[in-house]
């Protein structure tokens, strides 16, 4: 016969026992409703015949709200108000960013492990397939050893980029020139970490952009004046403003010295530090595709207007 105090350890371990397997089946309930897909990750949607680089990242907001971010093919980054969870499947949706009046973009989904895998129904009512895998960090155990400069651009040739399409870029005395909208420009090589200057000229109302590993855009745009958004000059398209507008009027000749490694970047406008040291989470649109983790050409852009570059000179890591 159990003694009185034999009964309260009794009890006292039940009870125990019974609130551990309560807090256990909660947080396991907390997991596979989105803590295990928080974080950031690289897509590819497959939409007619082509591979379309997109990003999501995913965050906890409160309790038990999941929020995010994402990165279509085009276009800056967007915010998703929610996502919704059950188990290991999940859904959000996304108003049109370029075509008012059209329907949402819907995304449904699972995730197991370090995969994604789901649907698209975009704004065109059609259903296209995408697949997922967590973005790489990126981080660096190692300082940094510079190589070698290279110049990208010769005195009157473009043995160092390829066209993107039916090219309209010319050189002359060492200026690459694209005198209408028309193919995006990338070298030939490809890099992972370096140190980049740019020259560049724009007339007024102009737009372009550098692209580092053909998948983080540097925006050029003609922005004197205005507040430095993340979508206006020298920021990262979408992600990172800069911390001042150092713009100069177009038709002037500008720079950037642009250091990339692995997700920190730093951005020098016109001789002045207008990002430092800042982390890029992951592609902006227009990239070539969602590969974070591989090497990627420079691009520069050549379908959003006229633009003149010069001097572009890239410093590789060892």
């Amino acid at each position: 016969m159990k003694t009185m105090y034999q009964k309260q350890i009794s009890n006292s371990f039940l009870a125990i026992l019974l609130l551990s397997l309560f807090s256990l089946n909660a947080f396991a309930h907390y997991q596979a409703d989105g803590t295990a897909m928080q974080g950031r990750w690289d897509l590819t949607i497959e939409k007619d015949g082509k591979q379309l680089p997109s990003w999501l990242e995913v965050q906890h907001s409160g309790s038990h709200t999941f929020i995010g971010r994402f990165v279509y093919a085009f276009g800056s980054a967007r915010p998703v108000a929610e996502i919704k969870f059950a188990k290991n499947h999940f859904s959000f949706s996304i108003p049109p960013q370029w075509e008012p009046g059209n329907a949402n973009m819907e995304f449904d989904g699972e995730f197991e492990g370090d995969h994604l895998k789901g649907t698209m129904v975009y704004t065109d009512g059609k259903k296209y397939p995408f697949t997922g895998v967590k973005a790489p960090s990126l981080k660096r155990e190692k300082a940094v050893q510079w190589g070698s400069p290279i110049s990208l651009i010769g005195k009157s040739d473009m043995n160092e980029w390829v066209a993107m399409g039916d090219n309209q870029w010319t050189v002359s005395n060492g200026v690459l020139t694209s005198a209408k909208s028309g193919s995006n420009l990338m070298t030939k090589k490809t890099f992972e970490d370096f140190k980049l200057h740019v020259e560049f000229k724009y007339p007024k109302g102009s737009n372009s952009g550098v692209y580092l590993r053909g998948r983080y855009e540097v925006q050029i745009v003609d922005s004197k004046g205005m507040e430095p958004w993340n979508d206006e000059f020298s920021a990262i398209y979408g992600f990172l403003p800069a911390n001042e507008m150092v713009a100069k009027d177009a038709g002037e000749w500008q720079t950037y010295d642009i250091t990339l490694v692995g997700r920190m970047v730093t951005v020098v406008a016109n001789g002045k530090t207008v990002i430092s040291l800042a982390t890029i989470p992951g592609i902006t649109g227009g990239a070539i595709d969602s590969k974070e983790g591989a090497p990627g050409p420079i691009m520069i852009q050549g379908d959003h207007g006229p633009i003149e570059f010069r001097n572009i000179v890239i410093t590789p890591a060892k």
